[in-house]
């Protein structure tokens, strides 16, 4: 790992170990990640799942679980039911998917009677760290909230300024992307991106500055957004990325870290704890900046 994301990651670690409840835990990469998390001081784990392959996961992996609980489980839903109960009943502060597919663990999480719910919606937020840039972004949503109305937008920005607020950022600059800087009736994200900005502005939205519409660059990019005369906190240091949709947050996140150093991390807020909810693709260096993240809640 480079030395500027260790030093990053490190100033997240908790005074004492959070507890991880893996869900369908044979899953090699997730067990690395929690084998580094717990080495590093951040965090422990109870696996839950079939013994027998996440024992065989870890071997295939070189990692030694021995200090880990295994609670067995006969299949994988039976596994994210036992993980959210952990978290339910206060045994584990961090729920975290494993080999399964998140549509079966969400489900866990929204049952009514014994899921991990909370009051609002349920929301992704991806983190991505450059070390070159020494830089760190928020992005929502990539990963659950579709086709988000002015409503659901409002709520994604409160999720994510909590986030922000966790992970040490004051008052987050947050620009709700469009194609364009300017109003156009034609154009939802930019009608919404006006509302979000005076709504702001009289105090609905609290603790962040949005300023908007606001194209990609003008957000993220001092340079362009000197280019184009763009003024106010948010122009070109935007803390906070908040898409009109899911397909263009899922596929900057991808573009940014398959051509730049952007290191993801991403949690699930919103639930009674946080949840890490990495793809199965992810690296193991992406599942432990989530842990990391998922630390500070």
């Amino acid at each position: 790992m480079e030395q500027k994301f260790i030093d990053k990651i490190m100033a997240f670690r908790p005074q004492n170990p959070r507890m991880i409840a893996l869900a369908a835990a044979d899953d090699a990469d997730a067990l690395l990640a929690v084998d580094m998390a717990a080495r590093l001081g951040f965090a422990r784990a109870i696996l839950c799942g079939d013994a027998e392959k996440i024992m065989a996961a870890a071997a295939s992996v070189g990692v030694d679980i021995s200090g880990f609980e295994i609670i067995q489980c006969d299949d994988d839903l039976s596994a994210a039911r036992t993980a959210v109960e952990l978290v339910r009943v206060g045994q584990a502060d961090i729920l975290m998917k494993g080999l399964i597919h998140t549509a079966d663990i969400l489900r866990a999480v929204l049952n009514r009677e014994t899921g991990i719910r909370g009051d609002g919606i349920l929301s992704h937020v991806a983190v991505l760290y450059s070390p070159s840039l020494e830089r760190t972004l928020f992005l929502t949503d990539i990963a659950m909230v579709m086709y988000p109305d002015l409503e659901t937008k409002v709520k994604l920005i409160t999720n994510a300024v909590n986030f922000a607020h966790h992970m040490g950022v004051e008052t987050p600059r947050v620009a709700p992307l469009c194609a364009v800087e300017t109003l156009n009736p034609a154009m939802q994200a930019t009608v919404d991106a006006v509302a979000l900005h005076e709504m702001n502005v009289r105090g609905e939205i609290k603790d962040c500055f949005v300023s908007g519409p606001i194209a990609f660059d003008g957000a993220v990019s001092e340079a362009a957004a000197m280019k184009k005369s763009m003024t106010g906190p948010v122009a070109g240091n935007a803390d906070i990325l908040l898409f009109p949709n899911i397909e263009a947050g899922n596929i900057t996140i991808k573009a940014m870290v398959q051509f730049g150093d952007w290191i993801f991390g991403g949690v699930v807020v919103g639930a009674r704890a946080p949840i890490v909810l990495n793809s199965r693709s992810d690296s193991k260096l992406s599942k432990l900046y989530s842990i990391c993240c998922a630390c500070m809640m």
